[in-house]
């Protein structure tokens, strides 16, 4: 197991410290000053089914946060036959005990919250069905259960099947499913091969009412190789025993609601829209909120003409039945792949002298869409404004999409000549005649058709978001959402289907499939099965190096950022560039003699809300002033945005953080992973008494 020296740690602390003005040489607290207080808990992925990511501990505050030193790490390495650098879990903590799923297997383990000790470890040897699932490693963690006396740990393999194991002993619990599991490619309302589906999922399933809520999420990519791939239905199934208990159709079959939204008997063929991301449950309300996909394909979307429900759409669904009660669609006919990427946050809010409960969803495009959770109607309005229509043959454009009053954007939405890197005038005026080969324009510019001098549209945010599926978190008492967002565009270009572009363009995101055929141009609908062209991604296409500028990104910085969102107003309270600036653009000669404030750092972030703190790392590795390569674990005053402390951490954040008071010491705990630096489990405490 990898340690970090004493050494280490406060080279760390105290270049974070050169960075944001405070003293790196403090006195170590003893164990008797810590205010302490009862063991806490952390049941589910997001701290409860509201997906607030909250605590109210305190011990933890911006006077010590850069005290913190590592209490102890459990490296992954030994689970599977392979390392593992994509490392997404948030541990749960019951009774002292730490539950994620973890290594490249998807083992699910239970350790000792106090020591980082491995107490048990459960692993499904599923061969070469977990060797097909579209989604790999150790996903996004498990779920729990108890009735005062039963305890479960629920959790979905790579192979797509639901477990239910005893929190004791970490065995298969035999009254559930057959021994234990619940094979999750039977009884889906569609015929599928148990090897080869294109289904699976990283999200932890949800469990509310004693019902299990499971979603599905396809491989990965702009185009899937086929669009009669699975559909992404969503089940409820009984926590007890396995037994489904309702299945949501999220595309509607003939007769359902939202069928008609699709025209020409599309829904029939469509395959995807999964609910991919986590959901939240309201158990006083009786709903669960599932934040669907896009059906096939992300970027075009000519054979699912029409607003194509339940594309893109929140869906309030009734916990016992499964029945709908109210939907939102976010985009309509999306061609941006503008998924609904994480859960939203539930939270109660004044709004004009009386309390609402609501509900607030980030996005990808990054607004925050604010609802009456009850009914689905929004808080403040939101306007359907008109919007560009494409030059894409055969394809079906919505005329209008959804725009929030309130709250306004929190990231940069669209591109113009003004969002452009300006660091200094030469490099300007190079991407102003960069971006004249593309399309750009706000927020909903449609893709284009690739060809040489307009080699597609820049997409900002890019198909990653904005805010992706960590999400936000919440204050109850100051009424906030605090979100991280990165400032990233991607290309998308549609490259027309004859011999020179298929030849030119290989198998770019896996496009052949058995049912799709070869034609010399992209016929419209109904003029056959024309294959299916790829969108292009940031590398994938011609010209080499597009959307960097020098080496330098081509927008201006934040790359990332946190913002503070009052919910009380509908206002931005405040936004902070998050993450160090990164070495490329630090030490580029082109910027040399500059001072360039932080720029932030574009990745997948998850924040934490404590008592006082908004708590998050960085996203991507940098080298401090004593050649130490890392990331930094940050804290901000949750009110002003102020910065107040910062730790160092061997590699980026790459699963979102919690925190847990155990015997009187409160704890923080964070995965990290990438580049060269394999997964681990970090928990920090302040210096005292073991």
């Amino acid at each position: 197991m990898q340690k970090l020296s004493r050494r280490t740690l406060l080279s760390g602390t105290a270049a974070a410290a050169a960075v944001i003005g405070v003293n790196p040489v403090r006195r170590a607290v003893a164990q008797d000053e810590l205010p302490g207080g009862p063991d806490t808990e952390w049941r589910h992925y997001a701290a409860d089914q509201a997906n607030t990511r909250y605590s109210p501990l305190e011990q933890i505050n911006a006077d010590n946060f850069g005290d913190l030193q590592m209490a102890w790490s459990f490296k992954t390495d030994i689970l599977g036959a392979r390392k593992e650098y994509q490392f997404e879990p948030t541990p749960l903590l019951i009774k002292g005990r730490l539950f994620l799923t973890a290594g490249s297997r998807r083992d699910c383990v239970c350790i000792d919250a106090a020591t980082g000790e491995l107490l048990w470890m459960f692993r499904k040897d599923e061969g070469q069905r977990a060797l097909n699932s579209p989604r790999q490693l150790s996903g996004h963690g498990c779920s729990y259960w108890t009735d005062g006396k039963a305890e479960r740990i629920l959790f979905v393999t790579i192979g797509y099947q639901l477990v239910s194991l005893d929190a004791d002993t970490g065995l298969p619990d035999p009254a559930f499913g057959v021994n234990g599991v619940v094979d999750l490619k039977q009884d889906f309302d569609q015929e599928l091969d148990p090897e080869t589906a294109d289904v699976g999922l990283h999200a932890t399933p949800l469990i509310a009412r004693d019902t299990v809520v499971v979603g599905a999420a396809h491989s990965a990519g702009d185009v899937p190789a086929v669009r009669k791939n699975v559909k992404g239905y969503v089940r409820g199934f009984d926590v007890r025993t396995g037994k489904r208990k309702w299945i949501f159709h999220t595309i509607p079959k003939k007769g359902e609601y939202g069928y008609d939204s699709w025209l020409n008997k599309d829904a029939d063929e469509a395959g995807n829209a999964g609910v991919w991301a986590e959901m939240s449950a309201d158990e006083e309300l009786g709903l669960v909120y599932v934040p669907v996909e896009l059906p096939t394909g992300d970027e075009m979307g000519m054979f699912r003409r029409g607003n194509a429900l339940f594309g893109e759409s929140l869906v309030a669904l009734d916990i016992e039945t499964g029945q709908r009660r109210w939907h939102y669609q976010l985009v309509h006919h999306g061609l941006w792949d503008r998924d609904i990427p994480c859960a939203p946050i539930l939270c109660d809010i004044p709004v004009d002298g009386r309390t609402v409960k609501a509900l607030a969803q980030p996005t990808k495009q990054c607004f925050l869409f604010v609802l009456d959770r009850t009914t689905g109607q929004p808080i403040w309005p939101i306007v359907e404004r008109p919007v560009e229509k494409g030059d894409v043959p055969g394809e079906w454009y919505a005329k209008t999409q959804p725009f929030p009053t309130k709250p306004p954007a929190y990231d940069v939405q669209g591109i113009g000549i003004d969002d452009l890197i300006d660091f200094t005038p030469e490099l300007r005026a190079k991407a102003v005649e960069m971006v004249k080969q593309y399309k750009i324009g706000p927020l909903y510019t449609p893709p284009t058709v690739s060809k040489p001098g307009r080699w597609g549209t820049i997409s900002v945010p890019g198909i990653q978001g904005g805010t992706n599926w960590p999400g936000g978190c919440y204050d109850p008492e100051s009424h906030t959402v605090f979100v991280y967002s990165k400032t990233q565009p991607s290309v998308i270009g549609i490259i027309p289907n004859d011999d020179t572009s298929v030849s030119e363009f290989p198998q770019v995101h896996g496009i052949a499939g058995a049912d799709v055929k070869p034609q010399t141009a992209m016929g419209a609908p109904g003029s056959g099965e024309p294959r299916r062209p790829p969108a292009m991604r940031p590398g994938s296409g011609p010209p080499p190096g597009f959307l960097v500028m020098d080496g330098l990104p081509l927008l201006k910085p934040p790359y990332g950022r946190i913002t503070a969102i009052d919910l009380s107003k509908g206002d931005l309270k405040w936004q902070v560039a998050h993450g160090e600036t990164p070495d490329n653009v630090r030490n580029h000669p082109a910027l040399r003699g500059l001072k360039i404030p932080r720029t932030g750092r574009a990745g997948n972030l998850g924040p934490l809300c404590t008592k006082t703190l908004v708590i998050c790392g960085e996203a991507g590795f940098y080298t401090n002033e004593y050649g130490i390569r890392g990331a930094m674990l940050r804290a901000y005053d949750k009110g002003t945005g102020e910065e107040r402390g910062a730790v160092y951490m061997p590699a980026p954040q790459s699963g979102s953080p919690m925190t847990y008071m155990l015997n009187n010491r409160q704890y923080i705990v964070v995965a990290v992973g990438g580049g060269n630096y394999s997964a681990e489990l970090i928990a920090f405490r302040l210096p005292g008494v073991a």
